[in-house]
């Protein structure tokens, strides 16, 4: 029997904040990203957009798949050589980042690159999330939040392009 989408949502918060992730968390790297280009972005639009795009199922799915295999690494469930590569989050792996790109496609070139750049720079909760200096695994979780975070963002670009249009605004 299928799972309604908001039942999956719900889970999906519930799961993030067991986990020590915020909405306002992600909503932060948003308005940093996104506040340059826009400065009357409010905080409240970068919240709603990072709920916008938690209301996606790939996104739910993707999220649901990473953290559970977060986990089940915590508790050394895994089989070898597997547990060894998501535990120590180990560089070649590239998985983590893959299940986090395909998540971040539908939301266009900029949310992919955005994706590449918040990989590499790794700031605010998703940096957070990289160190280890607990016995937390968290080798999906922070390129997903990565995902979230540049997902939101190109939906924030894409609105405010399609509202200056709106209002008679032409780039050429």
């Amino acid at each position: 029997m299928p799972v309604h989408s908001d039942v999956i949502h719900q889970a999906v918060k519930t799961k993030l904040a067991h986990r020590g992730v915020r909405i306002e968390d992600i909503a932060h790297i948003v308005y940093e990203l996104q506040r340059v280009y826009h400065p009357q972005l409010m905080f409240s639009e970068c919240v709603a957009s990072v709920e916008r795009v938690l209301s996606k199922r790939e996104m739910q799915h993707a999220l649901l798949v990473g953290m559970e295999l977060d986990e089940l690494a915590e508790r050394k469930q895994l089989s070898s050589p597997l547990q060894e590569l998501v535990e120590a989050d180990e560089g070649l792996f590239g998985c983590d980042e893959t299940l986090a790109l395909g998540s971040v496609l539908s939301y266009g070139s900029i949310a992919v690159t955005t994706f590449g750049y918040l990989d590499k720079y790794k700031i605010g909760i998703i940096k957070k999330l990289d160190t280890k200096n607990s016995d937390h695994v968290h080798t999906f979780l922070d390129d997903l939040i990565a995902s979230i975070a540049a997902s939101a963002a190109g939906r924030i670009a894409h609105k405010y392009r399609d509202n200056e249009e709106k209002q008679g605004f032409s780039s050429f």
